[in-house]
């Protein structure tokens, strides 16, 4: 099982060296591995492309990233170099390539024996059988690597569905997967329209941790790289802080919330039952710890709508201190409502599924 990473993306035909180097440092501190660099638009000669590129990412090495090419067959043709030599590559101080294009089959088979042990990336967003092709062909599946596309236009980004049906092409696979995310302050891209950089389209608006939760619950990613530079230094903080293995909700707590219910709310590891309902998400080991704790009726309202977060008060019986996550709105006095999911984090309620672990934060 891979580890979830997190990653940036880098264009130095765009950009400033210094402050790509500034942007790295800035990163890594923040707990990031690894880089996605645009070679997709390329335009001066070899040399000056090999001291520009190679001089980043033996910076970015030296702070422990490492990086993805993403390049073009018309790279190939505009630096004079050939598939089957990917020395060019392996000397800049690259790990991996990206085919932004694909071919037979038999070619990507045959370029994962690459001597310079480059891992290539493959793109993931089509929903085709173009994995099963490649691997038909005996690929070196150890170096095979699956990254999808971002969207510099808004608009034009994938739609939930197809991206989780092609996710799991790869996913089935085992093979290491990436998407990406768009910093709301970012503004350099590959090309001259710059809408936000997101693989999926319903994430164009939303902050990045928002982003990088969705696409870590759904289970098909890996790693999550932000499509656009620069992110702001508190955009990678909230993503250096993210837990990659389980949803953490943002939360609103109640005016009325209790000690007790503030502590079991957010200093305990929650798990859905694996006997799932319909009405509730239950986090039951909690009331067997504070079966003792004493808790009132709440003077706050007992209608509960989706999102809100109930206790059991002292008039729940066996249940007193039971947690719940309410699905589908109704009344019960006998529990209190002691905080609520943040507006824009509902829909990740989705993803939790039997046994799921999840906590809370303010």
């Amino acid at each position: 099982m891979t580890k979830r990473t997190l990653g940036i993306s880098l264009y130095p035909d765009h950009s400033d060296l210094n402050e790509d180097k500034k942007y790295l440092v800035l990163a890594n501190r923040y707990g990031f591995t690894r880089i996605f660099m645009s070679m997709l638009e390329v335009s001066e000669g070899k040399e000056k492309v090999a001291k520009k590129f190679s001089e980043l990412i033996k910076f970015a090495k030296d702070l422990g990233f490492s990086t993805t090419l993403d390049i073009a067959p018309n790279i190939f043709n505009q630096l004079g170099i050939s598939y089957d030599d990917l020395d060019f590559f392996s000397e800049l101080g690259a790990d991996a390539i990206r085919l932004d294009q694909g071919f037979d089959g038999q070619k990507e088979a045959l370029i994962s024996y690459n001597p310079q042990h480059l891992n290539i990336e493959l793109n993931m967003s089509n929903d085709v059988a173009y994995l099963n092709n490649i691997l038909s062909y005996a690929a070196n599946k150890p170096f095979i690597y699956g990254c999808h596309n971002f969207y510099p236009q808004r608009g034009t980004g994938l739609p939930l569905d197809f991206f989780i049906s092609s996710s799991t092409r790869f996913k089935k696979h085992g093979i290491e997967t990436a998407a990406f995310i768009t910093s709301q302050t970012g503004t350099i891209g590959p090309w001259d329209i710059n809408d936000g950089l997101p693989t999926l389209e319903m994430h164009r608006d939303l902050p990045v941790e928002i982003q990088a939760k969705h696409l870590f619950s759904t289970g098909l990613i890996d790693c999550v790289i932000i499509g656009n530079a620069y992110a702001s230094e508190a955009e990678l903080r909230k993503l250096g802080e993210l837990d990659r293995y389980q949803l953490v909700f943002k939360v609103d707590l109640a005016d009325d919330i209790t000690q007790v219910e503030r502590e079991i709310l957010l200093d305990n590891q929650h798990v859905r039952r694996g006997d799932i309902t319909d009405l509730v998400i239950r986090s039951t080991e909690v009331r067997k710890k504070y079966k003792d704790s004493n808790n009132s009726v709440s003077l706050g309202t007992h209608d509960f709508k989706r999102g809100d977060i109930v206790i059991g008060n002292n008039n729940f019986g066996k249940y007193k201190n039971e947690l719940q996550v309410v699905l589908e709105d109704h009344t019960d006095p006998r529990k209190n409502k002691v905080a609520s999911i943040a507006p824009e984090e509902l829909f990740l309620l989705d993803y939790l599924g039997p046994w799921a672990k999840f906590r809370f934060r303010r």
